[in-house]
C-alpha cells in the first residue's frame, strides 16, 4: 500500500477555540483515526463528545484532528457503516470531503463532523467511541485545469 497521509492533532489552542472551556480536559484523550483491521479501508474517527441524538437531531463534533494529505488524494468522511445501518446515522453534508490543501488553513485544517440521526431510534455515542470513518482516494484533474486559488477556511471557504 502507498502511504499518502498522516493524521495529527490540531494544537491545544485551536482545539480550545473550537471546542470551548472543557477543551483542556478532552485534548489529551483525543485518539488519532485508525483502521480496525489490516483489511479495513476506513480510518475510524473517535468522538470528543458524549452525545445522544433523538430522531431528527444533529450534532457537530470537533474531532481535534487534521490530515496532512499528499497532493492528488482526498479524504472522504462517512458515518461508520454499522451506525448508518442500525440508526440511519448520516453526515449532514452527505459525504465530508477533506482536500489536501485544507491542512494549511488558518484553523489548522481542524476536521469537524456533523451527523444527523435520520432513523427512528435514539442513538448515544460516548466520548472516545468511533462514530465516523475516513477513506483516502486518489483523484485526477482535467488537462485544461487552471485552478490557482488558495484555500483558507473550512466548509464553503472556496465559494466566498
Amino acid at each position: 500500500m502507498k502511504k499518502i497521509a498522516k493524521f495529527e492533532k490540531v494544537s491545544l489552542s485551536q482545539f480550545a477555540a473550537d471546542f470551548g472551556p472543557e477543551a483542556s480536559a478532552v485534548y489529551e484523550d483525543i485518539r488519532l483515526p485508525r483502521r480496525a483491521t489490516a483489511g479495513s479501508a476506513g480510518y475510524d474517527f473517535f468522538s470528543t463528545l458524549d452525545f445522544t441524538l433523538e430522531p431528527g437531531q444533529e450534532v457537530k463534533v470537533p474531532t481535534g484532528i487534521r490530515a496532512k494529505i499528499d497532493e492528488g488524494w482526498v479524504l472522504s468522511v462517512y458515518p461508520r457503516s454499522g451506525l448508518g445501518f442500525k440508526y440511519r446515522l448520516r453526515l449532514n453534508n452527505t459525504v465530508g470531503i477533506i482536500d489536501s490543501d485544507y491542512y494549511g488553513s488558518s484553523n489548522e485544517g481542524h476536521i469537524f463532523i456533523k451527523v444527523v440521526n435520520c432513523g427512528e431510534k435514539v442513538l448515544t455515542i460516548k466520548r472516545g467511541e468511533a462514530f465516523a470513518q475516513g477513506i483516502f482516494t486518489e483523484y485526477g484533474i482535467t488537462v485544461d485545469d487552471k485552478a490557482d486559488a488558495i484555500r483558507d477556511g473550512g466548509l464553503g471557504s472556496t465559494t466566498k
